[in-house]
């Protein structure tokens, strides 16, 4: 499964990471195994990535939105991979699974990011 250009910018247009200012508390300063986020590869494992909770995510992303959003794209492939899904590339299928993610992380940045991502994917992926 890959995530096509269009859906990345679907999602990004759909603003699903314009909310997650909201996850970063100014009190946590380190970044552990994290990512610089002036443009560089991202360094976190996938054991890292996969155990983070929404907000740990965050600040593994260095409280970037581009790095952040490469993370949850990263779980997404997992995820539709795992359940044999296909996440349609459509504008709709972005805007929803945008909002869906935005709306379930900002409900509970302790819980895992995978696990929101999860659950965006099942909502919006289609059997392959």
């Amino acid at each position: 499964m890959r995530v096509t250009r269009r859906f990345t910018a679907v999602v990004l247009a759909a603003g699903m990471t314009a909310g997650v200012y909201g996850f970063a508390q100014p009190a946590m300063a380190s970044a552990q195994g994290s990512t610089q986020a002036q443009g560089t590869s991202p360094t976190w494992t996938m054991e890292q990535l996969i155990t983070s909770s929404v907000h740990d995510a965050w600040v593994m992303s260095g409280r970037n939105e581009e790095m952040f959003f490469k993370m949850v794209s990263q779980l997404a492939q997992i995820s539709a991979q795992k359940r044999g899904l296909t996440l349609p590339d459509t504008e709709a299928a972005g805007k929803k699974f945008g909002h869906l993610v935005k709306t379930m992380a900002k409900a509970d940045t302790d819980q895992l990011l995978y696990i929101v991502v999860d659950k965006a994917v099942q909502q919006v992926g289609t059997r392959s």
